[in-house]
């Protein structure tokens, strides 16, 4: 019997189809891939920094700053003595010396007897997707079975020595273990030592790792509450940095100065610092919106409130993630709220609902609900009740300015609800000291144009004119204004952030290795920046 090469063709049951899933199940094969421990992420990492040497592209560099973060959570002691015996050639000086170093033997011994490398090395299965081909298994099989590398540490000229940019990335590492083992005056004396070196090598390709030695120094001495005496070497290397054209270097002593100008309330030199330099914010992003910060809270004890919101809107728009800073984002929100509240407008009231900022603005919240229904004495409570956190915060001077605005709203409230009142009633709403503070209050007012109301001094009361429409001003002509100025702002950063240097599209690589070796790293930074906390991992230190 023919059979009709058009017919429908039966499909499979449903037991036969739950029967193939299961057999192509059973054939996937296992791919065990190891989990590195922290000694194999540090060696990797001295094998970046030396590529970075050789090829003259700090890049790699800037990526093993970028796993700071990470592996400060996880290093101790073992593991840093098993680095220190592996990274070093055998009978190195240098190795040698850092180990018998009295900052790496006074280090506390770590919770846990064993170390990561004698931990048997745990292994996750991953199930890939099926293939068919023998070829394609048969090499899945050979990258199962591929031994791991023996590291070899990248030398110097001589051959004997470890490169000194890889013996700075470990004192950096000695200089944060001792920062989280509360050592901070050993600390500090171990990154100015490491910070002269530097110094005295002069060697470019050190330029990344410079503005961090900088910075934990710098952190270590504002622990110890001496940030003040680094001053005039903060000026000094920042002309040297100038000098050289290390923008990094530069970008990161400009913000310790500013951070070191306001902690110690020096606000003529903080701001000559602003008016004289050139800020290069394409060089590191945390600098950025760390400068955006503190440029922000000068303005604001300026008085220049205006351009304070912009400086901290701003820096809240490029801050890192609320998970991977809290606190940075925290402190630039208080300002941020302070400030707009001292413009004259109540902030939205959905920034107090995010997780992350829910509990630490409460008190702010309190000083917000009272400026906004004018109650004077629900902001003295609050005040009063909060003041050690407003000091803390180095907010308590700013939130005092508020008061008046508290005044003026209150008046405002009362002449909407009042056509005549007299001042000693207005002195009994305001819990006033006395009538002529009252008078005086409420003259400046209308001066200011807060209240549209006349004074009769011979009778003693405000009488308040009628109130006009609001769209018979150019009130909002003036916020459209505003709107714009902002929009055109943003379209402008956006178009500066696009541009790129000159002649950049006539680079080429030497191969189509090289390029193709180029991209797969540049896919795997912007996958690591997706996942990672960025290049903040300082913003915690705040």
């Amino acid at each position: 019997m023919a059979i009709n090469p058009t017919a429908k063709l039966q499909e499979p049951t449903k037991e036969e189809k739950k029967g193939e899933e299961e057999t192509a199940q059973l054939e996937k094969p296992i791919i065990k891939v190891p989990v590195l421990t922290v000694e194999d992420e540090i060696l990797n990492n001295i094998t970046l920094i030396g590529k970075a040497v050789s090829t003259i592209e700090p890049r790699f560099t800037i990526r093993v700053l970028r796993t700071l973060t990470t592996l400060r959570k996880k290093l101790n002691k073992s593991n840093f003595k098993n680095v220190l015996d592996q990274a070093f050639p055998k009978g190195s000086k240098t190795g040698q010396s850092l180990i018998a170093n009295p900052i790496f033997s006074n280090l506390p011994e770590s919770s846990s007897t064993i170390s990561t490398s004698d931990k048997p090395s745990e292994e996750m299965e991953i199930d890939p997707t099926p293939t068919t081909d023998d070829a394609s298994k048969d090499k899945e099989a050979t990258t199962q079975s591929q031994p791991k590398k023996k590291f070899s540490p990248p030398l110097d000229s001589s051959g004997n020595e470890l490169i000194p940019e890889g013996v700075m990335y470990l004192r950096l590492l000695l200089i944060l273990l001792n920062l989280d083992a509360g050592n901070t005056v050993e600390a500090g004396e171990f990154a100015l030592e490491t910070s002269e070196i530097i110094s005295s090598l002069n060697r470019r390709t050190m330029d990344q790792i410079a503005a961090k030695v900088w910075f934990y120094l710098a952190r270590s001495y504002e622990l110890q509450g001496r940030l003040t005496e680094l001053q005039p070497s903060f000026l000094a290397i920042r002309q040297t940095a100038s000098l050289r054209k290390d923008e990094t270097l530069e970008v990161t002593v400009i913000n310790l100065l500013l951070r070191s100008y306001l902690a110690s309330q020096q606000y003529d030199q903080a701001d000559k610092l602003i008016a004289k330099s050139t800020f290069l914010g394409a060089a590191n992003q945390a600098q950025t919106v760390r400068w955006l910060f503190y440029a922000g809270r000068l303005r604001a004890i300026q008085l220049n409130y205006a351009q304070a919101r912009n400086y901290l809107q701003t820096a809240i728009r490029r801050a890192p993630k609320d998970e991977v800073a809290p606190g940075f984002v925290q402190l630039i929100h208080k300002y941020f709220i302070i400030v707009v509240l001292l413009t004259g407008v109540i902030p939205d009231r959905a920034m107090f609902r995010k997780p992350v900022l829910k509990q630490a603005l409460l008190p702010y919240f309190q000083i917000v609900q009272a400026v906004r229904i004018g109650d004077v004495a629900g902001f003295q409570k609050s005040f009063e009740a909060n003041e050690e956190v407003f000091k803390k915060d180095s907010t308590h001077f700013l939130i005092l300015r508020l008061r008046h605005f508290v005044l003026k709203t209150a008046l405002r409230t009362i002449t909407l609800s009042y056509s005549r009142i007299s001042l000693s009633d207005i002195c009994l709403k305001l819990n006033l000291e006395s009538e002529e503070d009252t008078e005086y209050i409420v003259s400046k007012a209308i001066k200011d144009g807060v209240i549209d109301a006349i004074i009769n001094h011979e009778k003693g009361y405000l009488k308040s004119n009628k109130i006009k429409n609001l769209y018979e001003t150019d009130e909002p002509s003036l916020q459209f204004n505003k709107r714009i100025q902002f929009c055109t702002q943003v379209y402008n950063e956006s178009v500066r952030a696009m541009r790129y240097p000159p002649n950049a599209h006539r680079k080429e690589l030497d191969t189509a290795a090289d390029a193709r070796e180029r991209d797969r790293e540049i896919a795997q930074l912007i996958q690591e920046n997706e996942n990672d906390a960025d290049d903040m991992d300082d913003m915690g230190d705040i």
